[in-house]
């Protein structure tokens, strides 16, 4: 990838267009590293110990920014997805399944509540937490096994449901989430450092809030798991009929001596990418940092302002990039390789046929899109043509939900490897004339 702006915004060429829209998303990426943000946010140093605990796919990287800039002691565990560790001195770190939950994760969970068991006043708990700690930390209540928990994630994230929906359901399923690790670190005072993936940045959402109350209920859950027409085991169901899954609730005096603050959010990521597409000759525009919906709707309506813009420079004029955050869902019809932004990004190509000077990037931040781990994909007007030169038709592959094996077949992935951060998906649209 290079760095030199292109030499003429206006006609870029399919090579400068890609390399422009990679230099947005490396920005994005960039701008919530927890090295750039953590210092800034440190706690004071306590009286008695500082104990380090967390999850996420952030989380580790999070632990070795907090090394790096503390001077005090400290010790602590925080468990990441698997390929996600980074060394650390003082901070254990473990490595377990997403997005479906496995032992190892449960494990670190166990270990987490017993690191803050017997805290005095005088401690304080540095609770560091990203997107992913949903599935990292699962340590469900008593009467529900963890196999329970996984075929329920499985069915969550086959469903169509929102990531708020999913998490509310997690929570009140949950020994540790919900409010519940905070309130098991009273009195210790308790600083949570959160990098948001959701929609909205509500805290309790991000790894389904932990450490912060929460003020759905059982009743909300059992709405969404019976919304979504999932078959629940008669255990998991007693959970949630009887209440007594019933969350840690924002009022809860456990949780006065709480402090909260977002260090990297989408719209961060956002703006970050905006000031590369500025210096290279395109005005940007943040259409949103929290769009929801199916990802093949949200597809089709980014196409729609796409072709507004060239046909017409409505309501922006060229040449311009349409930036947009936030986590589609995906509900599975197929047997194909699917991940939400590519599905997204391939509803997109079939509402746009083809149109000239429109080409697009859309890749979720943490480097890994639905379960492969592959950040994204590119498309350029010619994404529909070479396709079926191929013998791909690319309706069929949407159909399947088989957006990965699409663009792998075109050459059109985006691959990044492990970012160590997480601040939900990232789409570009580059339109010029």
């Amino acid at each position: 990838m290079t760095n030199a702006p292109m030499p003429n915004a206006l006609t870029p060429t399919a090579s400068q267009a890609r390399e422009a829209l990679l230099r947005m998303f490396a920005a994005a990426i960039e701008a919530a590293q927890p090295a750039h943000c953590i210092a800034a946010h440190l706690p004071p140093e306590p009286k008695g110990r500082l104990i380090v605990i967390g999850a996420g796919k952030a989380s580790a990287e999070m632990a070795r920014a907090v090394e790096q800039h503390w001077r005090g002691p400290l010790s602590g565990l925080v468990v990441t997805r698997y390929g996600y560790a980074v060394p650390c001195e003082h901070i254990e770190i473990v490595e377990a399944a997403h997005p479906v939950p496995d032992e190892a994760g449960q494990l670190a969970a166990r270990r987490i509540l017993s690191l803050v068991q017997g805290l005095t006043a005088d401690d304080t708990v540095l609770c560091l937490i990203s997107g992913g700690g949903s599935a990292l930390l699962p340590l469900p209540l008593d009467g529900i096994t963890l196999a329970y928990k996984q075929a329920l994630n499985r069915a969550l994230l086959a469903s169509g449901a929102t990531i708020s929906e999913m998490n509310c359901v997690r929570r009140h399923l949950s020994a540790i989430k919900g409010g519940r690790l905070a309130a098991a670190c009273h009195p210790a005072r308790v600083h949570t450092l959160l990098i948001s993936d959701v929609p909205g940045d509500q805290p309790c959402d991000v790894a389904s809030g932990p450490t912060v109350g929460d003020a759905s209920t059982c009743a909300d859950a059992l709405a969404i798991v019976r919304r979504y027409g999932i078959a629940l085991p008669p255990a998991v169901a007693a959970v949630l009929e009887s209440g007594q899954g019933e969350s840690v609730k924002p009022d809860d005096p456990r949780l006065a001596r709480c402090d909260t603050r977002f260090i990297a959010t989408p719209q961060m990521a956002l703006e970050a990418a905006a000031r590369v597409a500025q210096a290279e000759g395109f005005t940007p525009f943040i259409l949103g940092d929290s769009l929801e919906g199916e990802a093949r709707d949200v597809g089709k309506v980014l196409a729609g302002i796409a072709l507004q813009v060239a046909r017409r420079d409505q309501p922006f004029a060229m040449p311009c990039v349409l930036l947009s955050g936030g986590e589609t869902t995906v509900t599975v019809r197929g047997d194909g390789r699917g991940g939400r932004n590519v599905e997204c990004l391939l509803a997109m190509a079939l509402a746009l046929q083809g149109e000239p000077g429109v080409h697009a990037l859309a890749g979720d931040t943490d480097g890994v899109d639905g379960q492969e781990e592959i950040a994204g994909a590119f498309i350029a007007p010619d994404t529909l043509a070479r396709a079926w030169a191929l013998g791909i038709p690319p309706q069929a592959a949407l159909d399947r939900n088989d957006g990965h094996g699409f663009f792998q077949a075109l050459g059109d992935s985006v691959v990044t490897g492990p970012t160590l951060t997480n601040v939900n998906d990232f789409r570009a649209i580059l339109i010029t004339r």
